[in-house]
């Protein structure tokens, strides 16, 4: 299975970095699993960075949210997994499997980004059915905790009972179904994760379960569906007016609103000269 990157016009300004060819023995023998990440770097000489876990049918990310990152000293990397979403794949009918390989890959790019590049500092990003992916490898790997901190941006949380996910597949449109591989991830999510880094949800409005939270921007989610996901330890959930549920940021002035905030919570847990970067 081959992790390849599609380039097109939507990544201009990136340079793909190949990985390192890894070898995964199966009961048919071994395949190998490569590919590439995409990079942009920072001006800055910079021993942090910025992973953005791209799979499924997510839209690509922001080109705004990357000169941020990199702006502020963090590389900025898309691990992008979509040809992972190829229902024709072998294993694909294999959640166990299919999930498996989607964390491989993963451990594959932030391995390499730490060994071959030097980074000491890494933050994973992710928004949509990628975020759910993120969060479910950061509790698979929270003994080794390989991200310094996870940023989740309209996390696809819902989805309904098991028989509405079922009947829904069944009746939506091909390009509209919910992919079986993200319906298991929402159900392990919602069991209850232990992310050991901090953790930072940007929650659209239309996504915050009403009433309940402390008020403002920033605050603890409703007494809804929301309150009953537990992420780990340290985990800040911020409502976003005006995002749309799946985008990874809103538009108008709530775009810039989110970049302040984002800078307050990485400033809060990540190191002092980090710090006096962002704000």
């Amino acid at each position: 299975m081959g992790l390849i990157t599609d380039v097109h016009d939507a990544v201009e300004g990136y340079e793909a970095v190949a990985l390192p060819l890894l070898l995964e023995e199966e009961s048919s023998g071994a395949h190998g699993l490569d590919g590439a990440v995409l990079r942009r770097r920072s001006a800055r000489p910079t021993k942090r960075a910025v992973i953005y876990l791209h799979c499924m049918s997510d839209s690509f990310v922001p080109a705004d949210l990357a000169s941020w990152y990199t702006e502020r000293g963090f590389h900025f990397y898309v691990a992008d997994l979509r040809r992972l979403s190829d229902p024709d794949r072998p294993g694909a009918e294999n959640h166990a499997e299919e999930l498996g390989e989607y964390l491989a890959c993963l451990d594959t790019a932030v391995q390499h980004v730490r060994e071959a590049d030097g980074i000491e500092t890494v933050v994973l990003c992710a928004h949509a059915s990628g975020a759910i992916i993120a969060a479910l490898w950061c509790h698979a790997r929270q003994a080794s905790q390989p991200a310094d901190a996870l940023v989740l941006a309209s996390p696809s949380l819902r989805g309904g009972s098991w028989l509405a996910q079922t009947v829904g597949r069944r009746l939506t449109t091909p390009g509209r179904r919910t992919p079986p591989l993200l319906a298991v991830a929402r159900r392990r999510v919602r069991r209850g994760l232990d992310i050991s880094c901090p953790v930072l949800v940007l929650c659209p409005s239309e996504d915050w379960d009403a009433p309940g939270g402390t008020g403002g921007r920033l605050a603890l989610p409703g007494t809804g569906a929301r309150a009953t996901i537990r992420l780990g330890a340290h985990v800040t959930w911020l409502r976003v007016d005006g995002a749309q549920p799946g985008q990874p940021l809103p538009g108008g002035a709530a775009r810039r609103l989110v970049f302040d905030e984002l800078a307050h919570w990485l400033s809060a847990y990540l190191s002092g000269q980090i710090r006096d970067q962002l704000l």
